[in-house]
C-alpha cells in the first residue's frame, strides 16, 4: 500500500500534529484538504463570525499553495455551519470573493450542532496543476 503524502502549511505542523490529521492528502493529480477552520496561529477560534470565515478561506489557500494548487484548483467543497440561516448572508459575501465567476466549484453545505468551538469550517478536493 501506498504511503499517504501529507500536505502541511507552513507554520501549522504542530496545530496538526497535536490533534493527529494531516491538512491535506495528495494522491495522485488530486488534493484532499482536511475541514479548515478559522483558527489563529495558537489554534483559537477567531470570535467575529465573519473574520472567522475569511480567516477559514486563508488557512485553506495557504494549505493550497503548500500543494501547488490555488481556489481555481478547486472542483468540490463541503462546508459546515453552526447557523446556517443567520450566517448564510456572509458566507456568500466572501465566497463570491473567492470564487468571483463561473464555473464555480461543486458546493454542499451542511448545518451542524458542534464544531470545537467554531462556527465555520470548509473542506475541498482540487486537482493538482501539471
Amino acid at each position: 500500500m501506498a504511503k499517504r503524502d501529507a500536505v502541511f502549511p507552513a507554520g501549522r505542523q504542530d496545530l496538526y500534529r497535536a490533534n493527529a490529521y494531516s491538512a491535506a492528502i495528495r494522491s495522485g493529480d488530486l488534493l484532499f484538504v482536511s475541514g479548515q477552520v478559522g483558527s489563529r496561529e495558537d489554534g483559537s477560534p477567531e470570535p467575529d463570525f465573519e473574520a472567522q470565515v475569511r480567516r477559514a478561506f486563508a488557512n485553506l489557500a495557504a494549505t493550497l499553495e503548500a500543494a501547488g494548487c490555488g481556489f481555481d484548483d478547486i472542483v468540490d467543497v463541503t462546508s459546515f455551519h453552526t447557523d446556517p440561516e443567520r450566517q448564510f448572508a456572509t458566507i456568500m459575501a466572501v465566497k463570491a470573493a473567492m470564487f468571483p465567476e463561473p464555473p464555480y466549484p461543486n458546493w454542499t453545505a451542511v448545518g451542524v450542532t458542534w464544531l470545537a468551538g467554531f462556527d465555520f469550517e470548509i473542506k475541498v478536493i482540487a486537482r493538482i496543476p501539471g
